[in-house]
């Protein structure tokens, strides 16, 4: 049921593009609006600014191009942007009279946005941060209940169904095909205790070695593996939607946070190892009893799922005096998850 929300065409999402960026300002956006789609710009940074953002240069108003430009000339009511490159769209916009609503540090004063969005593993805190564990996102029952129905040949897979994500290599976590052949073993050990299927998918980020690694690694058993765009449409969706334990490598935030959203339990492999602000995000899983480390028995636990959108545009929306966010047992009516129906 849609509520009194923001009008759609009082608020537009901005990014550079980069996906998490886009999903996060989109999901905010979104759930600012009781869910229907907002207007999207996205920006098409030029030097300097590209390089300097979002310090402000003159001659800013050229920085994204001609659509970003005619976007000043009218701005919205509210503007929502994630990234450093949004950061300084979003202050542009914001001296132009919109709402602006930045999410991640812009690593300058929080004080040219009218509300700042961070996770809590940043640190950053002031009068107008909003802090939320993890990444922003549209997962809930209803958009689950969606992933659902675009796979439906998943329900035929024999359970548990347990859902493999797997990442890449970043500066504060490695995960490569060494770390791949220790998470196969663990998996093995479930698999031949419990017997079920296997959903696995790649990202961007997952290098080459490790795609062609899992070409038929997992032919005799059953279930699907995504390596990439010659596989056909990325299944990522339907793992989460009909998951009935979900593996994660532990390299991405914005994976793991998605996980976390779903109804099933969350298995994230070595976590010890991740350095940095991404270990404090799992630290701080571990500690509310919503991840656990990935051994070989991947025994299921009681969880609740981690959905910080609804809960981050409520308090945006009180901030900036607009109307109150719909709850998303408003939104779905009681949606039911794939583990109780």
């Amino acid at each position: 049921m849609q509520n009194n929300s923001l009008d759609s065409t009082q608020i537009c999402a901005v990014s550079d593009g980069r996906a998490g960026n886009d999903r996060q300002a989109l999901a905010l956006a979104a759930a600012l609006t009781g869910g229907a789609p907002p207007r999207v710009v996205r920006l098409r940074p030029r030097l300097p600014w590209r390089l300097l953002s979002p310090r402000r240069l003159a001659g800013a108003a050229h920085a994204f191009g001609p659509e970003f430009a005619a976007l000043l000339a009218t701005p919205p009511a509210v503007v929502v942007g994630c990234g450093r490159q949004a950061a300084l769209a979003t202050r542009l916009l914001r001296e132009r009279g919109a709402k602006a609503v930045q999410i991640l540090d812009p690593r300058i004063d929080p004080a040219h946005w009218d509300v700042v969005v961070v996770p809590e593993h940043d640190r950053l805190r002031g009068a107008n941060v909003v802090s939320v564990l993890g990444s922003l996102h549209p997962i809930d029952d209803a958009w689950l209940a969606r992933a659902r129905a675009a796979f439906p040949d998943f329900e035929r897979l024999p359970r548990p169904r347990t859902a493999v994500l797997l990442g890449g290599r970043t500066r504060h976590a490695r995960f490569d095909r060494m770390g791949f052949e220790v998470l196969a073993s663990k998996l093995e050990v479930a698999l031949a205790r419990d017997g079920g299927s296997v959903l696995l998918t790649t990202s961007r980020r997952t290098p080459k070695e490790l795609r062609d690694v899992l070409a038929h690694r997992y032919d005799d058993t059953p279930g699907t593996v995504w390596r990439g765009e010659k596989d056909g449409p990325n299944p990522y969706a339907g793992l989460l939607g009909w998951a009935d334990r979900i593996v994660c490598s532990p390299d991405s935030v914005n994976m793991i946070t998605e996980a976390c959203a779903t109804r099933a339990p969350v298995f994230v492999f070595d976590p010890d190892r991740v350095r940095g602000r991404p270990r404090r995000f799992l630290e701080a899983l571990r500690a509310c009893g919503r991840i656990r480390a990935m051994d070989g028995a991947l025994d299921s636990f009681e969880v609740e799922p981690l959905r910080e959108s609804a809960r981050a545009a409520a308090m945006v929306a009180e901030r900036l005096g607009l109307p109150p966010v719909a709850t998303e047992a408003g939104r779905e009516g009681g949606q039911s998850s794939p583990q109780s129906s």
